[in-house]
């Protein structure tokens, strides 16, 4: 299967019909114009009956004619631009509206367990105008377009518009970009182009969507409800976004899904009375077993991350490499894959379905109206009275004993969870609780770091048992277990440092 994935970089504005095009050639770089090339596309968009894609700023196509038929995904991507992702068109069979798997896997988190089906007809007559430097390399295209689309939902109308689209084609530096992309807006806003009404010629087409992706901006006084609402909104749309790169096996994606599950569960059991009723219980066990789910995999990936940088050094054999990188890859990758077994399950929908509900009506507890500020500063006081509540139990036992190792723990967790709180008053403006965050964040990285450390000298041990090995192995083994051990040593002194500044 070919698939082609790419950043879409455009300008698009309306414009009157006929509306003649600017002079190219006075951009800058650009030397000659070829065109117009005239080609006729028409598409079949597709979505949900409650337009999800949509809502979410996604539109799935399949089209035909032109030089790029096919099916296209776009996604909101980078700064730059949007992600377009196109297969040819009997990617899917010859069913027109079976859409291929590989368009439907990366909108999996929005759609979830619904169906697709065609809610908009559009045919455009476009006429192109390619702009090269003097050395007949194509730098952009301005596509001047007629558009006649009819929107398939019900009550649905037709219509007709010309718009033009600016888009870069070649692989331009970020302030190369910038300045092309200034200076055709200026040209062609000089030529009568007018602000596009929409953001696509879909959204036009089908005009508003239900919206439960609003922008949320706190008022100058929130409430303890609002501020709760609108730390859960971001970090919802954090575990959106990373969800399609966890699929794609993405660099750091599980770990990010993670922490944005993590944040949800903090947010969730960190301000009791705001919310009513059993739901942000039930939805915290959720989002406790998710990222339970995703530690596998993201446990692996630090595992082998960390072998990797120990044996860079060393001269291992094959086997002893074998038994530490490899194996931890392998663990990840069994692990990713049972992430991904479990985002695509029913439960993982429901729970995405529920946090939707709760951000669009939720219940308000008995704390509900209390002031953001006061409500935050009573979270943090919360956590972090139960942080010194563990450090203080932890002094009971002897170093290195299960019961201090197993406290440990507990004291790491809940400066995550104390990290976690403080930093929920970001969206406050003069937030008073920056620096329990900074000293919760390093205690939890010094005790994760001593962790680490300790779990790697158990694999160590494993790995040592588990294969033959040799004299040299053996002396490898040593160097990176004292290596450890050192390491071990030096996160609980950066702990001891910082444990008293809360």
């Amino acid at each position: 299967m070919t698939v082609h994935e790419q950043v879409e970089i455009e300008l698009k504005f309306d414009v009157d019909a006929g509306q003649p095009i600017p002079d190219l050639t006075t951009l800058p770089g650009v030397a000659t114009t070829t065109g117009p090339i005239v080609e006729q596309l028409d598409a079949t968009y597709f979505d949900t009956e409650n337009l999800d894609l949509a809502d979410h700023a996604v539109t799935l196509r399949r089209r035909t004619g032109g030089h790029d038929e096919g099916w296209h995904l776009k996604r909101p991507g980078t700064e730059r631009g949007r992600t377009e992702r196109q297969v040819p068109l009997d990617a899917a069979g010859d069913d027109a509206h079976a859409v291929p798997a590989e368009l439907i896997e990366p909108v999996r988190v929005h759609l979830r367990s619904r169906s697709v089906s065609p809610v908009a007809a559009i045919g455009t007559r476009r006429q192109i105008t390619e702009a090269r430097d003097s050395e007949g390399t194509l730098l952009a295209v301005l596509c001047a377009d007629l558009v006649t689309a009819r929107s398939l939902l019900p009550g649905g109308t037709g219509q007709v518009w010309s718009e033009w689209e600016f888009e870069l084609v070649a692989d331009f530096d970020d302030d190369a970009a910038v300045e092309l992309l200034e200076s055709a807006e200026a040209l062609l806003r000089a030529a009568g182009a007018r602000t596009a009404s929409s953001g696509s010629k879909l959204a036009r087409a089908i005009g508003s969507t239900p919206g439960h992706r609003e922008n949320r901006r706190l008022p100058a006084k929130p409430t303890a409800l609002e501020l709760v609402v609108t730390e859960l909104a971001r970090h919802r749309d954090q575990l959106v976004a990373w969800d399609p790169a966890v699929r794609a096996d993405a660099d750091d994606a599980v770990h990010q899904m993670r922490v944005a599950t993590r944040r949800l569960r903090s947010v969730l059991k960190a301000f009791p009375g705001v919310l009513d009723g059993p739901e942000p219980e039930r939805l915290g066990e959720e989002f406790k077993e998710l990222a339970a789910i995703l530690g596998v995999a993201r446990d692996a990936e630090v595992q082998a991350e960390r072998y990797r940088d120990l044996l860079e050094d060393e001269n291992p054999s094959a086997a002893l490499e074998s038994a530490l990188v490899e194996a931890q890859n392998q663990r990840y990758h069994r692990g990713r894959k049972a992430a991904v077994a479990a985002m695509t399950s029913d439960r993982y929908f429901r729970l995405l379905d529920a946090i939707d509900a709760l951000l669009v009506d939720p219940t308000p507890g008995e704390n509900a109206q209390v002031p953001a500020r006061a409500a935050l500063r009573d979270a943090v006081r919360s956590s972090r009275k139960s942080v010194l509540k563990a450090q203080k139990k932890l002094s009971r036992y002897d170093e290195g004993t299960p019961e201090w190792t197993e406290q440990l723990h507990v004291v790491r967790k809940k400066a995550k969870r104390l990290r976690y709180v403080a930093e929920a008053g970001a969206t406050l403006r003069g937030s008073l609780h920056s620096d329990e965050a900074r000293t919760a964040k390093r205690i939890q990285a010094a005790l994760g770091d001593a962790n680490d450390a300790s779990i790697s000298r158990e694999v160590l041990a494993v790995a040592a048992g588990s294969i033959g090995v040799d004299p040299t192995d053996a002396f490898v083994l040593g160097r990176l277990d004292a290596r450890e051990q050192a390491e071990h040593d030096r996160a609980l002194k950066r702990y001891s440092d910082v444990a008293g500044d809360l």
